[in-house]
């Protein structure tokens, strides 16, 4: 049994949250891969450690001096080792990396640095290798990952011992640091537990797994216990906070279950994400909605014309002026006389005049109407295709307490069912789904 931990940057932020880490690792030898974050936030106003790195970049880059900035920085890691006992000096370390801060070092190489030194502690804390990222992860000229090249070398160098390995970046072809954007070193976990063939990924954070619905809208939302990689993308596409989609394609791809945690709350299961969920390891769970998410930000395109359904290529007219100005369009729903399209309203705001006035010369249809403000509301759940009448009853459910339903649809693998509804309605809109579905 191999299980590749990722800690994030709260699980990091101090000497406390390390002695959490090393009782959580030791308590399970299958626990030999370690992949931290720098440290985050101890407090409510307290600083990220990679946020003042890239502070210290920008001071940088137009000449103002960063002393007092790289003085907390390097201060944070000398208390986490002090509060440690550890005997580790990494003084020299930072006067290095001050000196070619000095004769230029690029903003990569220096945020990098966050996930280096807490790597280093992290390490000596729990009696592992360090193994830097830079020796394994290969990008690519383009930044992609050579995953081929990056999965053989990592095989090489953990070679079955305990590790710990920063996350967040990696090496060009010519040698230079290169990061992956923020939340990387949930991307680094991933690789390595693709390139070791883990069974389980375990990506430790600050909360319980991933809650049915947002926090901030609906109060104590249950966490989601078992979740499928195609539920989490359907939660991710409509707004839902989850792991970026580097931090799953590989482990995806591989068949290695992903198992969210929380760092202070370590007996809690949280979720844990599979290709597939059987009916015995659903159990007694009786609820078909898996999770409730949505954003704001769409505007529903509507053309209308008399026997549009008949004429050939009418929707492809329609994609093509779309397509020209660079315009995604995220659902698609269509009548006999009609079809509407939502899109992006930040995309189509400075061209909709334009491409109006293009459909309308193109499809001479009876009309072209514009809604604005709308937010799309989805109910994703894996047992819908079970459940006879679902989306009448979500459709009727929202109308008795007041919400305009603007557009419904439902995709054809039948994981999720997707609302729009005004902006002004879109908190009610998830408080009325999770009520009346989730706490029923």
């Amino acid at each position: 049994m191999l299980k590749i931990v990722k800690f994030g940057g709260s699980s990091c932020a101090d000497a406390k949250q390390f002695a959490k880490v090393k009782r959580i690792v030791q308590s399970d030898p299958a626990r030999r891969i370690v992949v931290v974050s720098a440290p985050g936030k101890r407090f409510k106003d307290d600083h990220k450690i990679t946020d003042l790195l890239y502070l210290c970049a920008a001071h940088i880059k137009y000449g103002v001096a960063c002393d007092d900035i790289f003085g907390m920085i390097r201060g944070r890691y000398s208390d986490i080792a002090r509060d440690c006992a550890l005997d580790v000096d990494l003084s020299g370390e930072f006067d290095a990396l001050w000196e070619r801060m000095q004769s230029g070092i690029s903003a990569d190489e220096l945020a990098s640095r966050g996930e280096y030194f807490s790597a280093k502690l992290m390490a000596a804390y729990l009696g592992f290798d360090f193994l830097d990222a830079a020796l394994w992860i290969k990008f690519r000229f383009d930044g992609s990952v050579d995953r081929e090249a990056s999965y053989e070398a990592l095989q090489r160098a953990a070679d079955g011992h305990g590790v710990v390995i920063p996350g967040f970046y990696g090496v060009m072809p010519d040698g230079h640091i290169h990061t992956f954007s923020r939340g990387g070193s949930d991307i680094t976990g991933a690789l390595a537990a693709a390139a070791l063939d883990a069974d389980v990924y375990e990506n430790w954070t600050d909360v319980s797994g991933i809650l049915m619905a947002d926090p901030r809208i609906v109060k104590d939302p249950a966490p989601i216990r078992l979740l499928t990689y195609s539920e989490l993308r359907e939660l991710s596409y409509v707004g839902a906070q989850v792991l970026h989609e580097g931090a799953v394609y590989p482990v995806r791809e591989k068949g290695i279950p992903l198992n969210i945690r929380n760092t202070n709350e370590p007996d809690h299961p949280g979720t844990m994400i599979l290709e597939k969920i059987d009916d015995e390891q659903d159990g007694e769970d009786d609820s078909f909605i898996t999770g409730i998410a949505g954003k704001k930000g769409f505007s529903i395109i509507t053309v209308a014309k008399t026997g549009l359904s008949s004429e050939h290529g009418v929707l492809l007219q329609i994609m093509e002026v779309l397509e020209k100005h660079e315009i995604n369009v995220e659902f698609i729903l269509s009548g006999i006389d009609t079809v509407s399209l939502l899109v992006n309203s930040a995309e189509v705001s400075s061209r909709l005049y334009e491409v109006l006035g293009e459909l309308q010369k193109g499809l001479k249809p009876n009309s072209i109407t514009v809604a604005e403000h709308i937010a799309v509301v989805a109910a994703v759940g894996r047992k819908m295709a079970n459940r006879l009448g679902t989306s009448g009853k979500l459709f009727a459910t929202l109308g008795r307490h007041g919400v305009n339903v603007r557009m419904i649809t439902q995709g054809p693998d039948e994981l999720n069912i997707v609302v729009g509804v005004e902006e002004k309605d879109f908190e009610q809109a998830i408080r009325v789904l999770y009520d009346s579905f989730v706490k029923e």
